[in-house]
């Protein structure tokens, strides 16, 4: 049985990073085509009472925006907590690193607003 170098593991962690990253964009791109599908009559209605593309694509588009901040919001909440619960659980996970969770949150909210549009 060969040992594992720590490049290799590190090679590893991001292959699965990029996959959960792919994998959230396909979600938030299926979420977002489900919703704007299911308001296809509300979108027509308003468009023939005078509605511009510009306003359509406004309304759908802060829709989007205040579905990723609560999902930013609910996410980060989780991950501090479950960060702490872990931290009790186990040995050597360290829970106070806050620059972690500033530096995901710097990612994925720009990364999410981009899949919207």
């Amino acid at each position: 049985m060969g040992r594992c170098s720590m490049s290799g593991y590190m090679f590893c962690c991001w292959d699965f990073r990029a996959i959960a990253a792919v994998l959230a964009a396909i979600g938030i791109y299926g979420v977002m085509a489900y919703s704007v599908a299911e308001r296809t009559r509300e979108i027509g209605i308003r468009m023939a009472l005078g509605a511009g593309a510009g306003d359509i694509f406004r309304l759908v588009v802060l829709h989007a925006l205040i579905l990723l901040s609560i999902g930013l919001t609910l996410g980060l909440a989780g991950s501090l907590a479950l960060t702490r619960y872990l931290k009790s659980a186990l040995y050597e996970v360290f829970g106070d690193r806050s620059f972690n969770f500033h530096c995901r949150l710097a990612v994925i909210g720009p990364g999410g607003g981009a899949c919207v549009f």
